[in-house]
């Protein structure tokens, strides 16, 4: 499997992977619609930022950020193009969960397109149990966004 380190955002491979995601996410949602994380607001003490190594390859990023003490939220997630379809997002969303499970956390929510392309995410949350939801946060409605939250 993967080794899932917290990271600090420093490795060249992990700048340039969060940038690919915010990108990504820029070709299917309009810029006010998008809400990723650039690699600044990924180092807020809010956050804690892990990577997903195979070797020296990076295989994947993610992020749960603190809302209050009862409740946060998935970000960031990303599998490398050369790692898609070998389990690193699922792998990575378990860990992520078990985090938030030790934390104290009673609830994560997501926010995550409403594009074709978002599809496997669609499918990869509700196969962990994940609910649709109204926005969280600061969220607002939003016909590109789909909120998404689980029960811990």
């Amino acid at each position: 499997m993967f080794t899932i380190k917290t990271d600090d955002l420093s490795h060249p491979a992990v700048q340039a992977l969060v940038a690919y995601h915010i990108s990504g996410m820029l070709e299917q949602s309009p810029p006010e619609s998008s809400h990723a994380l650039d690699v600044q607001k990924l180092r807020d003490p809010t956050v804690t930022f892990w990577s997903a190594w195979e070797g020296e390859q990076l295989a994947g990023i993610g992020a749960l950020k603190m809302l209050d003490d009862g409740h946060c939220e998935l970000k960031s997630m990303r599998t490398a193009t050369e790692f898609l379809r070998r389990g690193v997002a699922n792998q990575f969303l378990l860990h992520i969960l078990d985090v938030a499970r030790e934390r104290g956390f009673q609830r994560i929510s997501l926010e995550t397109g409403t594009q074709p392309g978002f599809a496997a995410c669609h499918h990869l949350y509700l196969k962990h149990g994940f609910v649709d939801c109204e926005p969280f946060a600061d969220y607002q409605l939003d016909p590109n966004s789909r909120f998404m939250t689980l029960v811990l």
